[in-house]
């Protein structure tokens, strides 16, 4: 694996390459992208395709990028052209690229902005909530989320996160009428830390799961695109966000193993299943 720093408007931005540039079978460079995920999340992944070039990167602000835009919010634009840049400076592109989560936002978004750049996109369960039926329920209880962070900390937000994110089916009033989360029954500190900044808690990253999708200009573009849900995930937020998105550009979902993290080891805590996981990705990148 190399590493590479690429300085880009208001960001130095950090990418890693596995194999060889070009590749050495000819098919284009695997690419894997999160938000907030950096490319830590991907190792487990791109492990399983060792046959593959494959290029992981860290957004501007995370992980081992910088930015020196003077802001602190995240925008599904700016993310989609920093990773047009990462995808330029490689020299291999048009890619094969895998998004997950927030990154899967991004990349839809690469896809109406720079057309060129990708040949299949699997967009693993974007976090789109404004476009599922109950989207103003799912706006509230996001908020909910930051205000348990901004008042009692991060292990108090990060409860909130998992019971929003677990919850199944619509946001109604019987999940606005449960008391709040205690922290330590999800295994997470009572304490605050006094930090604010955390990208998933705060509302730092709301432009991202707020975008909607061009579906005019990804209609029109050259790639396939692959809206995919994890097979755990269908009545929670993620899986209902994924049909809505897949609904969006004439499509079904197309159904992966286990959850939202569904290719991860258990480095993270809570382990999916990666060997099906890239299984069924390489399925699928193969119909292609």
């Amino acid at each position: 694996m190399e590493t590479f720093t690429l300085a880009t408007a208001g960001a130095g931005l950090v990418y890693d390459v596995r194999g060889p540039l070009p590749t050495a079978d000819g098919r284009p460079p695997l690419f894997l992208i999160g938000h907030p995920m950096d490319a830590s999340g991907f190792a487990a992944l791109a492990a399983r395709f060792p046959d593959r070039t494959v290029v992981t990167y860290d957004p501007r602000g995370l992980g081992r990028s910088t930015r020196e835009d003077g802001r602190v919010d995240w925008t599904p634009g700016i993310l989609a052209d920093d990773v047009h840049a990462v995808v330029a400076a490689l020299g291999a592109g048009p890619v094969e690229m895998f998004a997950s989560s927030g990154g899967a936002v991004t990349a839809l978004a690469l896809v109406a902005r720079h057309p060129d750049d990708v040949t299949t996109l699997v967009a693993h369960e974007p976090p789109l909530i404004t476009i599922t039926p109950d989207g103003p329920a799912a706006v509230r209880a996001r908020a909910g989320v930051r205000d348990a962070y901004e008042q009692r900390g991060w292990g108090a937000g990060m409860a909130a996160f998992v019971a929003m994110t677990s919850w199944e089916g619509e946001f109604t009033d019987a999940y606005f009428a449960r008391p709040a989360p205690d922290p330590a029954a999800y295994g997470m500190p009572a304490e605050d830390d006094g930090s604010r900044d955390d990208p998933l808690l705060s509302d730092r990253s709301w432009a991202v799961s707020d975008h909607r999708p061009d579906v005019d200009a990804i209609a029109a573009a050259p790639t396939r695109v692959v809206i995919a849900v994890g097979e755990e995930s269908r009545a929670v937020q993620t899986g209902r966000t994924s049909d809505a998105a897949a609904a969006l550009l004439g499509q079904r979902v197309t159904v992966f193993p286990s959850h939202h993290g569904g290719f991860l080891d258990g480095e993270f805590g809570y382990p999916g299943k990666p060997d099906e996981f890239a299984a069924r990705l390489r399925e699928v990148l193969d119909a292609s």
